[in-house]
């Protein structure tokens, strides 16, 4: 054989077994998708539960992996488009054959997303809050991570009314699925209650000005005003217009009234003021100033890759983000595998695992893991290092 061919064959051969090492390494990782809007309107919660996410897979990875397999991370930004999710969905279960799926992160996504992953059998980490997301029979391989809608919604409707004492109710939510979602069952959870909000209306979250209808919630008399969406941005404006139009309002809704983002879009500091949100007590500071040992644990751990300063994103995305690496790390270790069927079995039976976010628990017939003693409101403008005081009761 020529020297030349000879020396071909043996490149050739050499390359095949770097290319045969290289997919048996590959083959022998956890595969877990991570649909994560990291661009867009709605970034800020996936932006902070990324460095989560992040910090626990290196952690996970530097002492070992799961059962000795390194967990192999596949991120998606979905820029908060549920085609996009949908794309990436489909992607990840059927080609990339993830084991595992941690979101999307929005639940307008989610509402796209989830049936794709529950027909492709992967294991799915919801991390949306609207109640259409969990269902054991048609998605019996998703579990949810964080609180329901209804959790954060009651949890603010109860502070509106029976601590602030107010009964004239200005709903204003997003015209995406979430904010849809969630201005319907705001208004049903009020009515309920024997309230009829006085003013409702849906937005584009990119509005960029928001003073008409603050100025109409004015005029029909809204004694408080419950915005619903996770647009950072909109609430800004919320907030300003409010501010703006020289009227004190409260303003109670959800927990991204509380996002250091807002600090920073406020024409006036003021403006935050008289804000308060749905929050966690895993994130709230006791009478003592001081958070959770779980919470202070991981603020200390992660506060150098954040730049040693301050932390400048709401901490329970970042704990949420942390737990589901965890979360995952607990099922297939218990299970002794990456078995879709296996996984599932396990997470159903889970109870009072401990995370950094909250305790979980979830069966056979239950998907909501996240227990309702660990709701709480905050006032917005007492944010430090992600976390918050407890509101006044």
């Amino acid at each position: 054989m020529p020297r030349l061919i000879k020396h071909a064959v043996r490149l050739f051969l050499a390359s095949a077994l770097v290319v045969s090492a290289a997919s048996a390494i590959a083959a022998d990782t956890i595969k877990i998708g991570w649909l994560s809007s990291l661009t867009g309107a709605l970034s800020s919660a996936a932006i902070a539960e990324n460095q989560g996410v992040q910090l626990a897979v290196d952690e996970i990875n530097k002492s070992g992996g799961i059962l000795g397999r390194q967990i192999e991370l596949l991120t998606r930004d979905t820029a908060g488009d549920p085609t996009k999710a949908v794309n990436f969905a489909q992607q990840l279960a059927f080609s990339d054959k993830v084991h595992f799926v941690i979101g999307p992160v929005n639940s307008g996504e989610g509402l796209a997303a989830v049936p794709i992953l529950a027909r492709a059998g992967v294991p799915n980490l919801v991390i949306g809050a609207i109640d259409e997301l969990i269902d054991p029979v048609k998605y019996p391989r998703a579990f949810r991570v964080i609180n329901t809608n209804r959790q954060w919604i009651s949890t603010a409707n109860d502070y509106a009314i029976k601590v602030l004492k107010k009964s004239k109710v200005a709903v204003i939510a997003d015209t995406s699925g979430y904010g849809t979602a969630s201005s319907k069952t705001a208004i049903e959870l009020l009515e309920k209650a024997g309230i009829k909000p006085v003013y409702t209306v849906l937005v584009d979250n990119n509005k960029t000005d928001l003073t008409d209808e603050m100025n109409k919630a004015r005029a029909a008399g809204a004694d408080v005003v419950m915005p619903w969406t996770a647009a950072t941005g909109m609430l800004g404006r919320l907030l300003n217009a409010r501010g703006e139009i020289g009227w004190n309002v409260p303003v109670v809704g959800h927990p991204a009234i509380m996002a250091a983002q807002i600090r920073q879009l406020l024409n006036k500091p003021e403006y935050w003021q008289n804000a308060y949100a749905a929050g966690y007590l895993s994130t709230t500071y006791g009478s003592d100033g001081k958070l959770p040992e779980r919470t202070q644990q991981l603020v200390d751990k992660i506060r150098p890759k954040l730049g040693g300063g301050e932390i400048d994103v709401l901490f329970w995305w970042v704990a949420m983000g942390y737990d589901t690496v965890k979360i995952i790390e607990h099922a297939i270790k218990t299970a002794g595998s990456t078995d879709a069927a296996a996984l599932q079995k396990v997470l159903e039976n889970t109870r009072d695992y401990k995370g950094v976010y909250a305790t979980y628990t979830w069966t056979a017939t239950e998907r909501n893991g996240f227990p309702d003693s660990n709701m709480a409101v905050n006032p917005a403008n007492t944010f430090k290092d992600g976390s918050f005081r407890l509101a006044p009761r």
